[in-house]
């Protein structure tokens, strides 16, 4: 068991999918987890749903792709919680198009959440754990940035770019004894990748494929994800940082 009793963690995208798992995973460890969503009513039910089940959670509206407004989520999530322990950037978004057919604004709203999210999440978070001295940033990315994925070029490029930032970040924080962490999902059966393959015959056809090309012959599952960031929350892995693991089937083996 990985003890959080007494953290602070703020999930960005923490409402459903992988989100909920991490909210959900990180309150049975004893943490009290602020769960920041751009759909409060969905965000406010998974937070009822954990303190039903005796862990501490709440829900703040957070539209990650604004700063201002991400300060303002902080702030809510320190005045009822305390100051940011940990923060997991999980918010992402998505659709499986080959690139000669996406468009400018498609690129803006992809770089936008899955990457500038992530800058403005850990802008507004870092100044609390320079001052304590201590901290841990948890950055969601996704397998596409290590090997690409066909139909998620501008996906896999923001990825990438998440990857690069963190392991700089790194660098720049350790001093401060705040380490940042990156978690590769693989093929992950969440709600976005549903709806992708409804939505698409493109995306239905590739996905279709995954456990076939997955070493492990599956799809991942959100509490698959959960575990991960759970023990890169915990006080057992304060010796790791810059680093990035793939949990994903073997999919991608480095």
């Amino acid at each position: 068991m990985f003890e959080l009793k007494d953290n602070t963690i703020m999930v960005t995208g923490g409402a459903q999918g992988i989100g909920k798992a991490i909210s959900s995973a990180l309150a049975g460890q004893g943490a009290r987890v602020a769960i920041a969503d751009i759909d409060e009513a969905v965000a406010g039910q998974t937070a009822d749903e954990i303190n039903r089940q005796n862990g501490t959670a709440m829900s703040v509206q957070a539209d990650i792709t604004d700063l201002e407004k991400v300060k303002q989520a902080v702030t809510g999530v320190r005045k009822q919680f305390g100051a940011v322990d940990v923060l997991v950037n999980n918010a992402g978004w998505d659709r499986m198009i080959p690139f000669v057919e996406t468009t400018p604004d498609f690129w803006d709203k992809v770089i936008d959440i899955n990457y500038k999210g992530v800058l403005n999440c850990v802008f507004a978070v870092i100044p609390d754990m320079i001052e304590k001295n201590r901290g841990k940033i948890i950055n969601i990315a996704s397998d596409a940035a290590r090997v690409g994925s066909t139909g998620e070029s501008v996906y896999a490029g923001a990825k990438g770019a998440v990857i690069s930032f963190s392991k700089s970040l790194a660098r720049e924080l350790a001093r401060n004894q705040i380490t940042v962490n990156v978690i590769c999902p693989g093929p992950t059966d969440t709600p976005l990748t549903r709806q992708m393959q409804a939505e698409s015959e493109f995306a239905q056809k590739i996905l279709s494929k995954m456990d076939k090309v997955i070493p492990l012959g599956r799809t991942g599952t959100p509490g698959e994800i959960a575990a991960a960031v759970v023990f890169l929350a915990s006080a057992e892995a304060d010796f790791i940082t810059g680093q990035t693991l793939s949990v994903s089937g073997g999919l991608t083996m480095s």
